[in-house]
């Protein structure tokens, strides 16, 4: 089995272009639902909002999970300010200076959608002699709107509330093999496992054992993949993005193996067993760990489950800001998840 890349690419452009900030992501749910279904597939929605899919195998004793997550990093309206600007609350794990100057969509509990430009509130230097050196943070950044409002009132005539959800810009763009946008994490790894199951289900491939696909939305909060996994599920795996930087061993152009995040080791027997793939179908490959990390395949640990857990996923450059991949790492990741797919279940 081998998934069309290009067609992969697409899929990423197209889902990095669906806001879907954790803890609103009912649009971009209906999206994934409906290409699913369109190839005939079953599609199980979760109390948390969670899709399932499950694709038979020939040992349906002994399952398997594969796992990423749609949710995005965000934003929602803290407070509607007395000068009409809006003050903000982090969703996700981020830095304010990541998102400084971005391009901002506010959506109304009645879906009315404004426009705005994340500033510091000093963002003007002929006026405030402190606009390089203040901090970057919930006191000091402010949206504002791309309307006539200059007063608390006047905001909320347009709708806009407290807990109202922000989405950033995703300034998504092809460059040659490269792909540079907001929420390549984890929507290069959702895109994988799409074409991944629109592929079995054209081709009507059985694989070796029953095997789930969730696609979950809470993960940048700490509990996405953590629940609705079937008791026969043996292995776990988190399809994630890898993180680049000063003593990585990840980069662009490889998919990652993570043997440790900040949750501890992941399980050395599925871990060597992708290892083994990589190397046996010359995949581009490296074993990585990451220090300020956690995946849904350590939460689904956290939360009790009896699974081996392992956690792969392409090289992705700078991490919860603007983002940036290439071709060679989701090609080597689709490898490695077809691989696994048709492989046998790992040794303890």
């Amino acid at each position: 089995m081998k998934i069309t890349t290009e067609s992969t690419m697409n899929t990423i452009l197209e889902l990095t272009n669906i806001a879907s900030p954790t803890g609103h992501t009912e649009k971009i749910m209906e999206h994934i639902t409906h290409r699913l279904e369109a190839v005939g597939l079953e599609v199980r929605n979760t109390n948390k909002g969670n899709r399932i899919v499950t694709i038979a195998g020939e040992d349906n004793t002994q399952h398997r999970l594969l796992t990423a997550h749609v949710d995005t990093l965000g934003a929602m309206v803290k407070e509607v300010k007395s000068n009409g600007r809006l003050a903000l609350t982090l969703v996700g794990g981020f830095r304010f200076n990541a998102i400084e100057g971005e391009y901002c969509t506010i959506e109304t509990a009645d879906g009315r959608k404004y426009t705005g430009t994340i500033l510091m509130h000093q963002t003007t230097v002929h006026v405030y002699q402190d606009s390089g050196s203040a901090e970057r943070n919930a006191v000091n950044m402010e949206v504002r709107l791309d309307e006539k409002v200059v007063s608390a009132d006047e905001t909320r005539s347009l709708g806009i509330e407290v807990g109202d959800f922000i989405s950033f810009d995703p300034r998504s763009v092809r460059a040659g093999d490269f792909i540079k946008s907001r929420h390549l994490d984890d929507k290069v790894s959702v895109a994988v496992l799409l074409e991944a199951l629109m592929l079995l289900a054209k081709e009507k491939i059985t694989l070796p054992y029953t095997t789930h696909f969730l696609i979950s939305n809470n993960e940048e909060i700490g509990y996405g993949g953590n629940s609705s996994i079937p008791e026969e599920v043996v292995e776990y795996i988190a399809v994630d993005m890898g993180a680049i930087g000063d003593g990585q061993t990840s980069d662009e152009y490889h998919v990652s193996i993570c043997a440790k995040d900040s949750s501890g080791p992941y399980h050395y027997g599925l871990r060597q067993h992708l290892v083994g793939l990589a190397q046996a179908s010359e995949i581009a490959y490296c074993v990585d760990i990451y220090p300020f990390y956690g995946s849904d395949a350590s939460a689904a640990m956290k939360a009790g489950a009896d699974v081996k857990h392992a956690l792969i996923g392409a090289g992705i450059e700078a991490s919860h800001a603007y983002e940036r991949t290439h071709r060679e790492a989701v090609v080597a990741t689709e490898e490695l998840v077809c691989a696994y797919l048709f492989s046998p279940l790992a040794k303890n």
